[in-house]
């Protein structure tokens, strides 16, 4: 393999096939708006008369959303549309013809004769495109990278494979021309992505992806696959891209079944809004965990670190299945209520019977209750010396005193939050539950004082998965007129994805596996950067707790594109003492200066030093912006430092990463 770049980092040599490139360019953008005004034209297609039927209104209201969904798949914005291409070799013999040429850009393009102009990223041809290597170079020629601004083609990068490269004295191994450190694919257009302004929002990186990426964004559909990846390494990017190539794919069934994108927090989902729209889908679910809630609660505390670790383990599941269990119980007193002129009776011992009955027939809690207010009705209509009927008695005590408060005390009616409020409220109850399961410790640590109503509950992160265990417990309320049917099975997912997932706790990831529709996941992240109240040693640990229908796969991303090499150095000196059986990402980018290890004195001349260092490192980065990355206990010394200093500066749970200083 050989490239042709201009010598001067991140810049591409005026190459003699620009203006014919652009050229095509061009034409690919012609065929997209053309592409464009058909789909618009399918408009007229579809009109409906005053006297309509509802089957064609039905009809209209289907092809009006397909029209809409291919114009929002052909609308780009400021992204370019092609930006390489392949050129693959040609047969041998003597009536061997040339070789093919395929361009490759973010969407499929043809042109009015249904002839590819462009071909989609994600399409099987354009796999070499990014796999092919010197060693490997599954049938290709040359790879052409372009640099673009939108329609306009700034420069081109070139590497050659095979005879091809030989002919221009190319190293027959595939070594480039360079010395860099790693053999990536286009490694000046790479390099020139990477050191382009950033903003606060992440970007694809589809004209980029390199050949270890794409065999992780390709990897077939069924199982979990676990990404390990060290710091930069463009895990989080690569796992979006892979649910993008998943949703072209297997359009069917993955498009009706959903594909789901779980992120650590509401600022990490900030972060990568944009991706998945840039490659065309806009139809996958972008959530942090209480989004899944089927509850509305109010989610604004959080727990101290040891009621978190106990939160989170797996021994709360059945704690939480003892907590409901405990409230279904037989009367302590013997009912018994007017009916006219006789009084009617139920005995704690038929009470008693009615409770057990309910629980073997009932599949959730909530579930249950008809058969308990069943039960009890048939025994108050026993006990008529008239022979009155149950569904007479029903009619005429069901909203009575005794009966109500008999009835919810044998089997309440109970949404995940109330049992919450009801269980940690009450340090018997959580006695109960736990039985031998939690120490006393564990239990105060879960012990909040009960408030006065549901509503002025302040529920945490970690109560989250809890809640979802008590709704998988309870079921939906019984239907009541004037409230809207609630919906008795949790919603899943085709393919969930799952970023930094080496911090979520066994009950957070019980919760996501409840998700899985076949057991289709791809989990993300870094063991060795796990933090938390739930820092897993190992993947092993994380996978025990998923889907295990078929065997897990595992990769890693050895490639680290965002840290230069001084600091990935210093952080694999961290490693090797925090987890020596990895091994660290290998940088591309050997240039940058050694981290500067600053000592302060004070928390006042902490924050002193830091305004000073942010204002150097600000300077230094241009219209680039600088973050600042302080421990929890600290964020109040720092940002009283920077303000103190006539700093300007933002906080990232506050003004998300638009600030020049976050």
């Amino acid at each position: 393999m050989v490239c042709s770049p201009d010598k001067d980092r991140g810049r591409l040599a005026l190459h003699p096939d620009l203006e014919a490139e652009q050229a095509y360019v061009d034409y690919a953008y012609e065929c997209l708006e053309a592409a464009r005004r058909r789909a618009a034209s399918l408009g007229s297609m579809v009109e409906v008369g005053r006297g309509g039927t509802e089957q064609a209104r039905f009809e209209r209201d289907v092809i009006w959303d397909t029209i809409v969904g291919r114009l929002r798949d052909l609308e780009l914005g400021d992204a370019s549309l092609v930006f390489g291409r392949i050129d693959t070799t040609a047969a041998e013999g003597p009536a061997a013809d040339g070789g093919d040429t395929y361009y490759i850009g973010r969407l499929a393009v043809a042109d009015e004769g249904q002839e590819p102009v462009v071909v989609d990223w994600r399409a099987p041809v354009a796999e070499p495109f990014y796999r092919a290597t010197g060693r490997a170079p599954m049938g290709l020629d040359r790879r052409r990278h372009f640099a673009a601004r939108g329609r306009q083609l700034l420069g081109i990068e070139d590497e050659y494979f095979g005879a091809a490269a030989t002919r221009r004295g190319a190293a027959p191994d595939g070594i480039p021309l360079d010395d860099a450190p790693v053999e990536v694919s286009g490694q000046q257009s790479l390099l020139a992505s990477l050191e382009s302004a950033r903003t606060g929002r992440l970007t694809d990186i589809v004209a980029t992806i390199q050949g270890e990426q794409d065999e992780i964004i390709r990897g077939e559909l069924p199982g979990v696959l676990v990404v390990q990846g060290g710091p930069g390494t463009g895990k989080t990017v690569v796992a979006l891209h892979r649910a993008a190539y998943l949703l072209y794919t297997h359009r069917f069934p993955l498009e009706g079944q959903g594909v789901l994108v779980v992120g650590p927090n509401r600022l990490f989902l900030g972060y990568i809004e944009q991706v998945l729209p840039s490659l065309g889908e806009a139809g996958v679910e972008l959530v942090v965990l209480a989004d899944l809630l089927a509850d509305t609660v109010g989610i604004r505390d959080t727990d101290t670190p040891t009621t978190a670790r106990v939160k989170g383990d797996l021994r709360m599941a059945k704690v939480l299945a003892n907590a409901v269990r405990d409230r279904r119980r037989p009367l302590r007193d013997e009912l018994r209520v007017g009916l006219g002129v006789e009084t009617l009776a139920v005995t704690v011992e038929q009470s008693a019977a009615i409770v057990s009955d309910a629980r073997r027939r009932a599949r959730t809690h909530n579930a249950g209750r008809r058969f308990v207010e069943q039960g009890l009705f048939e025994a108050l209509a026993v006990s008529s010396r008239f022979g009155a009927g149950a569904g007479d008695v029903r009619d005429r005590l069901r909203h009575t005193g005794p009966v109500r408060e008999a009835l919810d005390w044998m089997w309440p009616v109970l949404t995940p939050a109330q049992l919450l409020h009801d269980l940690f409220g009450s340090r018997a109850l959580l006695r109960s539950a736990a039985g031998a399961r939690l120490d006393d410790m564990e239990i105060n640590a879960l012990y909040r004082v009960r408030s006065s109503t549901i509503d002025e509950v302040a529920f945490t992160s970690d109560d989250v998965p809890l809640l979802d265990e008590a709704r998988a417990l309870l079921g939906a309320r019984p239907r009541r007129k004037g409230r809207p049917a609630e919906d008795d099975e949790v919603r899943t997912y085709g393919h969930i994805v799952v970023d930094e997932a080496q911090d979520l706790s066994p009950m957070q990831l019980r919760m996501l596996a409840r998700r899985s529709l076949g057991g289709s996941m791809t989990v993300v992240g870094d063991i060795a950067q796990a933090t938390g109240a739930w820092a897993h040693a190992s993947w092993d640990e994380i996978l025990a707790l998923l889907p295990d229908r078929r065997p897990p796969r595992r990769a890693a991303l050895t490639i680290g594109y965002r840290i230069p090499g001084p600091n990935m150095e210093l952080a694999s000196r961290v490693l090797r003492v925090a987890m020596p059986d990895l091994a660290p990402p290998r940088s591309i980018r050997p240039a940058g200066t050694m981290p500067r290890l600053v000592h302060a004195e004070s928390p006042a001349a902490l924050g002193e030093a830091v305004a000073a260092a942010a204002l150097v490192e600000l300077e230094e980065v241009g219209t680039g912006n600088v973050g600042v990355i302080v421990p929890t206990s600290l964020v109040a010394t720092i940002t009283s430092g920077l303000a103190d200093a006539g700093v300007p500066f933002g906080l990232a749970t506050r003004n998300g990463l638009d600030e020049r200083i976050t």
